[in-house]
């Protein structure tokens, strides 16, 4: 039990890493190669932490999945129009929406824990 409380620090990073990794694998042709650049932070943070980059990848994200969610719940009660195309990848992306704000938030709560 006390392993598994030792890598759980390390769930919202993976969970990052594989997002950009299904990114990748869905975008094809070289416009796919900056999207790998994404993930690079968050393996920093796993092999050498670094507080300072913890914390602004925790308010970086949690911003971006806070927008993210007002756009999801504006398209949802339709008070804005949107294209078709944003819209299906919106509805297929509902659910990463909510976990990228779970999992930025615990970034954030990770960064703050270890500053005091």
């Amino acid at each position: 039990m006390k392993t598994l409380i030792n890598y759980s620090k390390f769930i919202p990073y993976l969970y990052f890493i594989a997002v950009t990794t299904l990114l990748f694998t869905d975008i094809n042709g070289i416009k796919a190669y900056p999207v790998l650049l994404l993930s690079i932070p968050f393996f920093w943070q796993i092999i050498k932490p670094n507080k300072t980059l913890n914390f602004s990848l925790g308010i970086t994200f949690l911003c971006l999945s806070s927008y993210l969610i007002l756009i999801y719940l504006s398209d949802t009660f339709s008070m804005i129009t949107i294209s078709q195309s944003f819209k299906s990848l919106l509805i297929f992306s509902g659910f990463f929406v909510f976990t990228y704000f779970i999992m930025a938030s615990w970034i954030l709560r990770n960064s703050i824990r270890r500053s005091f």
